[in-house]
């Protein structure tokens, strides 16, 4: 009888002291404020800062900003072929003291985006056996000025090879800008995955050096009571076991958060392009903000992909492209005829007297030619007229497989959001199971085994939320990401 009372008495004397540490440290407001709110030491970097850091001077941000450079300088290639050209021609020939002829041919034309080319220019031709098409008159010391256009009556009228090169090469500037949308999209896709793989990996340590910190203040504290005689040998057992567990999870949880770190350093770079590691300075945090997402908000979400997600602007300017290609193999299926007027004048006499007579003094030329079977420009039109449905009905694939990303992605949202709140249940379902342990110890009716059991559920629970909130974080990145929003940011289309 005095041994069972000495044993109660052992049995709340113990069981006070392990009450009142496990309390201490396994409220629902201590535990989450020891874990969630960063010490002075520790600055928070939040995912938009770091997205900032990555679409500054990350490699890959900076290649992707050189296409739109590319798309300008095609543009300028392009409009080189409008550019105005000068061209001079000097032939002579003298042999045995006789000047057989002396030609000098000076101009410059000046193409335009219009179906006719304006040219001006000078002639000076002379000699003793010159060919008669060339024969200037003596008048004016056998120089003479030009001016005259050249007109496509048939083909290349409508359009013609620069005016379309001009027009492909400022459709790329589109194609290229929705290339660099959706290669920095992807990379922040990737950072946001081990963005939020790091913010587990952190929050999970901390969680678990709270289970070390209070399994070894159990242990000092069983040790303690076994010295003094009021513990059994196999509370220390025990409480050793427990201690040694959490030190290896502990291990296991450190050597995860500090890869994720390394693996989160491969996204930052400064403006020198020189790798930088992340700081251990630095901790991830969760927007303070709320964030939902309704049907109608999907829906909206959805027309905005439809119109400005990457893949589709890209599709649509391939269309565009192979319109242009279409209409210029139809201007090939019209017969060449050209059609050139030139104005001849000599303004060259001491008076400056002008021999300008539009009606008399002019040259004149007509061009034409036409394939009588016209098979390589059919053929050709053809082809292009394939290639466009082809590209439809890609451009009609790649729209529905956007529209079930987009489904897809908020449909595990909306069951991570029920996973998340039954997960917080969980843990505060736990939370009380610890207290009602804690309390039948007080009273002799449980022990340290128990007590151990129900403090590991809770802290593997409580890990599992952190988890469930990190792939929360890394679904609603796949949903923007899924949308093409620029820099996966949901106010910036």
């Amino acid at each position: 009888m005095v041994g069972n009372n000495g044993a109660v008495s052992m049995g709340r004397g113990y069981c006070l002291i392990v009450l009142v540490l496990l309390l201490a440290g396994s409220a629902r407001a201590q535990v989450r404020d020891a874990v969630f709110n960063l010490p002075d030491s520790v600055l928070p970097l939040p995912i938009e800062n770091f997205y900032f850091l990555i679409t500054a001077s990350h490699p890959v941000a900076r290649q992707a900003s050189l296409l739109s450079e590319f798309a300008r300088q095609e543009i300028r290639l392009a409009r080189g072929s409008f550019d105005p050209k000068l061209e001079v021609e000097w032939l002579a020939k003298e042999f045995k003291n006789t000047e057989y002829y002396n030609l000098l041919n000076g101009s410059i034309k000046f193409p335009t985006s219009l179906p006719f080319d304006p040219k001006i220019g000078f002639e000076q031709n002379k000699g003793a056996y010159l060919n008669p098409e060339h024969y200037i008159a003596n008048d004016f010391s056998y120089q003479q000025f030009y001016a005259g256009v050249s007109l496509p009556l048939g083909q290349g009228l409508i359009t013609d090879d620069r005016r379309i090169a001009l027009r492909q090469a400022q459709l790329l500037v589109e194609m290229n800008e929705a290339e660099q949308i959706k290669v920095i999209n992807k990379l922040l896709l990737d950072a946001a995955k081990d963005y939020w793989q790091w913010y587990y990996a952190y929050y999970n340590y901390r969680l678990l050096n709270q289970g070390v910190a209070v399994a070894s203040e159990i242990f000092r504290r069983v040790r303690i009571n076994y010295q003094l005689g009021e513990a059994a040998p196999i509370d220390t057992i025990q409480a050793k076991i427990t201690l040694q567990q959490r030190q290896i999870e502990q291990r296991e949880a450190l050597i995860g958060f500090l890869n994720t770190g390394v693996q989160l350093s491969t996204y930052l770079w400064d403006s020198l392009n020189n790798p930088l590691a992340l700081s251990s300075r630095w901790a991830p945090v969760l927007r303070p903000e709320p964030w939902t997402m309704t049907r109608e908000g999907l829906e909206a979400l959805t027309e905005q992909a439809r119109a400005n997600h990457p893949d589709l602007r890209k599709i649509q300017v391939k269309i565009s492209q192979l319109e242009n290609e279409r209409r210029l193999a139809v201007e090939f299926l019209k017969p060449k005829f050209n059609l050139s007027y030139v104005l001849l004048n000599q303004p060259f006499d001491p008076s400056w007297n002008s021999s300008f007579d539009p009606g008399g003094n002019y040259k004149m030329g007509v061009d034409f030619s036409f394939p009588l079977f016209l098979r390589k420009e059919r053929s050709k039109l053809e082809q292009t007229k394939l290639k466009i449905n082809t590209t439809t009905f890609e451009q009609q694939l790649v729209r529905r497989q956007i529209a079930n990303q987009l489904k897809a992605a908020y449909n595990e949202l909306i069951n991570t959001t029920a996973i998340i709140g039954q997960q917080q249940e969980m843990v505060s379902n736990y939370e009380a199971l610890l207290q009602a342990e804690l309390i039948n110890l007080e009273n002799g009716e449980s022990d340290l085994f128990k007590i151990n059991i129900q403090q590991e559920k809770l802290i593997q629970s409580r890990s599992k939320l952190v988890k469930v909130v990190s792939e929360y974080e890394k679904q609603k990145a796949l949903l923007y990401w899924s949308a093409g929003l620029r820099n996966l940011n949901m106010d910036q289309p």
